[in-house]
């Protein structure tokens, strides 16, 4: 069975930039937030538990209305987490899947940005986080998303005041901040991975 590694960080430190370097290379990168999307719109026992924990409504002709959702967990703190609960068990088992099938390579990544909250750092060997300044984390994803600072800044405090119970034992820094070179780094870590 491949070694699986995490790569994680917050909005805007570049997960993804760490993610294309590797497929590049040849690997697989299980992208959990597209992952959870396509799962959940296909899958029919996925579609049973959100009308029957969220809303009889949740679904409607086999097509998720996520408008109604949102507008429900984010009032509704016990469904969030219900929701959760839900996607992320379905997501770490599809990633068991992939990594059964994933038999060509010795190591497979999932990029995550909810490592702890998902328990998806239970699954892996190691963890790779990236990580770049707050104003060059805002100003990227000003760019990319199209927002304000006050938004971007928001989420990042959202996501930033998240502490997680345990840390993985096994935690690796990737260091996103326009001057240092992510590709050494990044390939640093694969040689002492693959060494590992």
């Amino acid at each position: 069975m491949s070694k699986l590694i995490a790569i994680t960080g917050g909005i805007g430190s570049g997960k993804s930039i760490v993610s294309k370097i590797l497929i590049a290379n040849g690997y697989t990168v299980y992208d959990c937030d597209y992952e959870a999307k396509r799962i959940m719109d296909i899958d029919t026992n996925i579609h049973s538990l959100l009308t029957q924990h969220i809303h009889s409504e949740a679904v409607k002709d086999g097509i998720i209305d996520r408008k109604l959702i949102a507008s429900i967990v984010f009032i509704d703190n016990l469904k969030l987490e219900k929701l959760n609960s839900i996607v992320h068990q379905a997501v770490r088992d599809d990633i068991r899947k992939c990594l059964n099938r994933n038999t060509s390579c010795n190591i497979m990544f999932v990029e995550t940005a909810i490592l702890y909250q998902s328990n998806i750092d239970l699954m892996v060997d190691e963890v790779w986080t990236v990580t770049a300044p707050r104003d060059i984390r805002i100003k990227r994803v000003m760019r990319r998303n199209n927002c304000s600072w006050e938004d971007v800044d928001a989420r990042i405090n959202a996501q930033d005041n998240y502490t997680p119970l345990r840390v993985h034992p096994r935690v690796k820094e990737i260091i996103n901040d326009d001057l240092i070179p992510v590709l050494p780094q990044v390939i640093r870590l694969l040689e002492a991975a693959t060494m590992s």
